[in-house]
Parts: C-alpha cells; sequence; structure tokens
C-alpha cells in the first residue's frame, strides 16, 4: 500500500510538472507560430495548431525593413546590455566588498541610506536624469543609455551580504602571503565568489536588455534605438503590422534564453550564498 501511494504521488507530481512546463512553453510557442505566419492566418477565426505554410521569409523581412533598424537595436541593446551588467557588476561589488570589510563607523548609514534609494520610485528620479543627461549632451547616445543605470542597490545589497559570510581566514592568509587589499579582492576573493557574480550579473543583463521607457526617451534617433524599442515601432496609430512583431519578439528573446540557460544554475547559487531569506 505504501509502495503504491508513493508512486501515485510521484506520478501526480510528474503530470503536474509537465503541465506547469506546458503553460510555460505556451507564450513562446505563440511567438514561432504568428511570426513564421501571414497577416490572415493571424487574424483567422479558425485556429490550427500551426499555419498550414510557414513563412520563413518573415525573418528576412524583418532585416530586410527599412522603416525600422531591427539589425542596429539588437546591437544597440547587447552593447548596452553587457556595458551596463559588467558596470554594475564592478561598482556594486566594490561597493558591497567595502562596506563589509572595511572598518568605518559610520558603514551602517551609508549601506542604509543605499538601501533607502529602493524605496524611491524610479518616477521620482526620472525627470531629474533626463534633464542632467540632456545638459551633458548625451541624448541618443550610448553614454546616455549606459552610465545613468550602472547604480543598482540592490546589486549592492547582494554583495554586501555574500561577503559578510566570506570567509575571513582566506583573506588573511593572503595578507600573510603579502597581498594588499586590492589585490586580495581581485586574486581571492572575487574567484571564489563567481556564483554570486553570475548571478547578479544575469539578473542585471536581463534588466538592461528589457528595460524600455529610459531607452525610449533617450535614444530619440533611430542609431540609438534598443530592441525593446524597435518592437514598439511595428505598432502604431495606423497600423499593426502583426507577423513582424511576433517574428521580432521571438528572435529579441533568444540572447535572454541563451544568457538565463547558460547561467540558472548560478542565480540560485548566487542568491543562496548571498544570504537572502
Amino acid at each position: 500500500m505504501d509502495d503504491a501511494l508513493v508512486r501515485v504521488g510521484r506520478a501526480l507530481r510528474l503530470a503536474l510538472l509537465i503541465a506547469l512546463a506546458l503553460l510555460f512553453l505556451v507564450p513562446f510557442y505563440l511567438l514561432v507560430r504568428n511570426g513564421l505566419a501571414s497577416e490572415q492566418d493571424i487574424t483567422s477565426p479558425e485556429w490550427t495548431f500551426f499555419p498550414s505554410h510557414l513563412r520563413w521569409g518573415n525573418v528576412r523581412e524583418l532585416f530586410a525593413d527599412t522603416s525600422v533598424p531591427f539589425a542596429r537595436s539588437l546591437l544597440n541593446s547587447a552593447l548596452i546590455a553587457v556595458a551596463t551588467t559588467l558596470g554594475t557588476v564592478l561598482l556594486a561589488s566594490l561597493a558591497g566588498y567595502g562596506l563589509a570589510r572595511i572598518p568605518y563607523r559610520h558603514a551602517n548609514k551609508v549601506f542604509y541610506a543605499i538601501l533607502g534609494t529602493l524605496m524611491v520610485p524610479a518616477a521620482v528620479t526620472f525627470v531629474p536624469s533626463f534633464v542632467l543627461v540632456s545638459s551633458l549632451g548625451w541624448i541618443s547616445t550610448l553614454r546616455g543609455l549606459i552610465i545613468p543605470t550602472l547604480f543598482s542597490a540592490f546589486a549592492c545589497f547582494v554583495f554586501r551580504q555574500y561577503f559578510l559570510g566570506f570567509p575571513r581566514e582566506l583573506e588573511d592568509a593572503a595578507q600573510v602571503d603579502g597581498l594588499g587589499p586590492w589585490r586580495t579582492y581581485w586574486l581571492v576573493v572575487v574567484p571564489n565568489a563567481r556564483p554570486v557574480f553570475a548571478a547578479v550579473g544575469t539578473i542585471v543583463f536581463i534588466g538592461a536588455w528589457n528595460a524600455f521607457l529610459w531607452p525610449l526617451v533617450i535614444g530619440q534617433d533611430q542609431s540609438a534605438w534598443t530592441v525593446q524599442v524597435a518592437l514598439s515601432s511595428f505598432t502604431t496609430s495606423q497600423v499593426v503590422r502583426l507577423h513582424e512583431l511576433f517574428v521580432a519578439a521571438a528572435v529579441s528573446i533568444l540572447p535572454l534564453l541563451a544568457v538565463f540557460l547558460c547561467f540558472q544554475r548560478w542565480i540560485v547559487a548566487g542568491v543562496e550564498r548571498s544570504g537572502i531569506d
């Protein structure tokens, strides 16, 4: 009886996982299905699992469309996401390590001030940030799209929590070997903190790739469009190009899927080691 109950429980859990997996894959199926269909197939009241004729030319049409520089937008998003990730991880890790290790009597006050910025709505700082970027002449430039987004209080918090639990014995041994604080950080701390670096980097990359409002306001020229701004251009008050919109959305998520599949195990490991409940 007990063995039968165990088998039934396992079968139910497996069925539940399969159902959740299929539910998770539905949006991806819709992107592929509609991206390879014609406008008539997408808007037809008679639904088919896949169109009778897959229009692979939709992909070629997407990149050949002169009104939307989608290839350039993909490149801009890649540059912005990579630069934002590297800059944020560097600044946040140095700040978190300093708050966790440097003996400074006001360290906790600085840390609480950083956490306080998480409670400030983004809408409050949006206009001042735009005025500053505009006064510097950074409109429609990569500098204006990247530099204002490098500070992340969340990333600083995660690194600080992780470094509080980092074994001091490793740092002491490095200092005995003659390494200073800077070399200790780069040669000892960073190599042993790869999970949290990968986890924070993945989260920051996904957020930078999906950002829309700031790139929409700052990237006013087509040459500075990101992939999210390019996607919005397929829907206007005059026309909605559904097949291009779906195929563009499918193409735009491929880098995110690649990054997530490569680093998914680091996300959980990094969050666990950071001490966040």
